[in-house]
């Protein structure tokens, strides 16, 4: 039996790529109700795919008896309500990242989860990409020998827009880190599968007036030694951009164009040295060295609509969400870390428990 979803939030990303992948994809899901403060836009994003409940308060939607879960597609420094409200009503949550803007907060939600026995997962659905899940297996077999580095680029042009979220600080927390950079922390430790254990951040304004940063350059240190760099711009046209996605080891490297981002295509081209390789004081790098290089591009996979999918699976299993709340906790825990070290001048540590 599908899983009835209701949606809180029914703009933006869920009306974009959420729910019309869901619709398409998730088969074992059943849109049944949308919420959003805007009634023109609950009403047009409920009559567009068909669903006769439309909302414009969260608590209209959460006492609807047919809905089981909740997917919060709402800004941040409102999750925190949300959720507690979900789980009160004993709803699965959702949730878009980052978690919140306080790591007592997140604490809480997931308290709240526990005890109400609903499942709370976030939406990280870059791992879902089928070009990520193929690089992450090439590092796991060990193809690159020992990781040394990787690196996630996450760019875009988002010019002052009046009303837009995202750029007041007092909503949004931050800027372009913790809008896209979020996810690239979230690849790079899933992939190396290594947690991040130190950092350093600059952040500035260096094109847009906005209160948030719209540059943001941060180096990583990972708990298995390796380093990293994350690089998130407000201010690269999107023409321009390539988010890149790349890794080096001791035995070759990886290097990815296009599979940051909310498109599921993409391709990686992989460089595998030959065993025994001995120094060579003249640095060659052409294919002819005994290099194997492959490019590689698989037919894209509906990320969303398969994080959807996975999570209503679980509530009907039993099991957990195809991302978690630990997952969600860990990845706020690294980005406040940064903006502590960008506002200090100072490298982070992070400290586990």
């Amino acid at each position: 039996m599908a899983v009835k979803w209701g949606v809180i939030g029914a703009g933006g990303i869920a009306d974009r790529r959420t729910i019309p992948e869901m619709v398409k994809v998730a088969d074992n899901a059943e849109l049944v109700a949308v919420m959003d403060l805007n009634p023109e836009a609950a009403r047009r994003v409920a009559a567009k795919y068909g669903v006769s409940a439309a909302y414009t308060t969260e608590e209209e939607l959460l006492r609807d008896p047919q809905v089981e879960a909740v997917y919060i597609a709402t800004p941040q420094n409102v999750h925190h309500r949300q959720v507690l409200a979900a789980a009160e009503r004993g709803k699965h949550i959702f949730c878009e990242k980052p978690m919140a803007t306080s790591l007592s907060d997140a604490e809480e939600m997931i308290d709240a989860c526990h005890k109400a026995g609903v499942l709370l997962g976030f939406d990280y659905m870059m791992r879902f990409n089928i070009h990520n899940l193929k690089i992450r297996e090439y590092v796991q077999s060990g193809a690159l020998g020992q990781p040394v580095m990787g690196r996630a680029e996450l760019t875009c042009w988002f010019p002052p827009i009046p009303g837009a979220w995202r750029q007041k600080r007092e909503i949004a927390y931050g800027g372009s880190l913790i809008d896209m950079g979020s996810h690239c922390l979230d690849l790079l430790e899933w992939i190396l599968d290594s947690r991040i254990t130190e950092v350093f951040a600059f952040h500035d304004r260096l094109v847009h007036p906005y209160d948030v940063e719209d540059t943001s350059t941060t180096v990583l240190r990972f708990e298995n030694g390796a380093h990293g760099i994350v690089d998130n711009y407000f201010n690269v046209p999107d023409e321009a951009a390539r988010n890149l996605l790349e890794v080096y080891g001791t035995q070759g490297s990886i290097l990815a164009a296009g599979t940051v981002g909310q498109d599921p295509t993409g391709t990686f081209t992989t460089r595998l040295a030959p065993p025994g390789q001995s120094y060579s004081a003249n640095q060659v790098r052409d294919a002819d060295a005994g290099v194997k290089t492959e490019t590689h591009e698989y037919e894209g996979v509906a990320m969303y609509g398969t994080m959807v999918r996975l999570f209503s699976e679980a509530i009907r299993s039993g099991g957990q969400p195809p991302v978690s709340a630990e997952v969600g906790y860990h990845n706020l825990q690294v980005l406040l870390a940064i903006y502590e070290a960008a506002r200090s001048g100072k490298p982070v540590k992070i400290h586990y428990a």
